[in-house]
């Protein structure tokens, strides 16, 4: 039996939940342990009772009370192996005291669940480095999307950015292939979502009752008709939302057979792989300077890519522009006459190109 302790809740802690900081330091209690301790009185907080939602403090001292092995404990994390952690390791593609940026590969899923075996979240211990606790997740890729994924490793810097996406401060460029092209070169797609009944919460549709969902969208160039480059950024932040909003304009992301059926995938050497990325996430950092990173992409894109004559320089060159100017009838009339004019300048180009062949 592990007699009475009493621990300091240190700054890296300040206003985390007591439950969560349960979780994170004396992990031999699962969480519904911590509600019956905290319910009978065993859990303190500078000697008074708290409840598991309670916000603890730097400094602040807690009473944890004596663990005899029959209480209901934490399923018990599985030891990384060495390759996963060099797995882990080999992703991360930015580091500081506040955050680590991941470039996930396509397959590996963000969260375990059934049928997982492998996850983010299980290879979280292998991405401690010079902290002393394990980085938290702050958002989520779908298994199948490749990209730019961002972890907070202390508290507060993950209050700070789950605020930051949860306030649509974040912005999150997606790059896709899809197959055919947009009849308009941008455009945001505001179609509401819900869960497909029978398919287990596993799949998306559009639903008029649904839950809000908001996606702008660029091209980047083209295939003649039979695919285009384009570049997503999400309003919202629904499951599967990209992916939905493409088919439903007409055009599903090439590889997505879940949303576009054999239409999704295109002949030609192209892979049947799904052709969605996280290129670049920009979002306000706690110590005051934006945090801005690209993630590289994954061979099978880089290869369709060149495949199909597209250049990724072309999506780097569009600057973020502000979401809200396309977001209005005004502001896509404007969009649209700018792109009308630089359609025009360039057939002016070729035709003085071949008056004087």
């Amino acid at each position: 039996m592990i007699e009475v302790r009493t621990l300091t809740i240190s700054a890296e802690d300040d206003g985390a939940r007591l439950d969560r900081w349960f979780e994170r330091h004396v992990p031999e209690f699962g969480r519904v342990a911590v509600q019956r301790l905290c319910r009978t009185g065993q859990v303190r907080v500078d000697g008074s009772r708290a409840a598991p939602d309670t916000r603890v403090r730097v400094g602040q001292q807690v009473r944890v009370p004596p663990f005899r092995g029959d209480a209901p404990a934490a399923k018990m994390r599985r030891p990384v192996s060495p390759e996963d952690a060099a797995l882990a390791e080999n992703m991360v593609i930015h580091r500081d005291a506040q955050s680590l940026v991941l470039n996930k590969p396509a397959g590996l899923a963000t969260q375990g669940g059934t049928g997982i075996h492998r996850s983010v979240d299980g290879l979280l211990d292998a991405l401690i480095f010079d902290g002393t606790s394990r980085p938290k997740l702050v958002h989520r890729l779908d298994k199948d999307t490749s990209g730019a994924l961002l972890l907070a490793r202390t508290v507060r810097a993950a209050a700070f950015f789950s605020k930051a996406f949860s306030g649509r401060t974040a912005r999150k460029v997606y790059w896709a292939l899809v197959v055919g092209v947009p009849k308009r070169d941008r455009g945001v797609i505001a179609l509401a979502l819900s869960k497909q009944p029978g398919s287990g919460g596993e799949k998306m549709h559009p639903d008029p009752q649904g839950l809000p969902a908001r996606t702008r969208y660029r091209v980047i160039d083209r295939a003649g008709n039979r695919a285009a480059f384009v570049e997503f950024q999400p309003l919202t932040g629904r499951t599967h939302q990209i992916r939905v909003h493409a088919a439903a304009l007409g055009h599903p992301i090439v590889g997505d057979g879940k949303y576009g059926g054999t239409e999704a995938f295109l002949t030609g050497g192209v892979s049947r792989k799904l052709h969605l990325h996280a290129r670049r996430l920009v979002i306000d950092h706690p110590d005051g300077t934006p945090l801005d990173v690209r993630a590289d992409l994954p061979d099978h894109f880089a290869g369709s890519l060149d495949l199909l004559g597209f250049s990724a320089s072309d999506g780097d060159a569009l600057p973020i522009e502000d979401v809200k100017f396309y977001d209005t009838p005004e502001g896509r009339a404007k969009a649209e006459a700018a792109q009308a004019k630089t359609r025009r300048k360039a057939r002016r180009g070729e035709r003085r190109a071949r008056g004087a062949r």
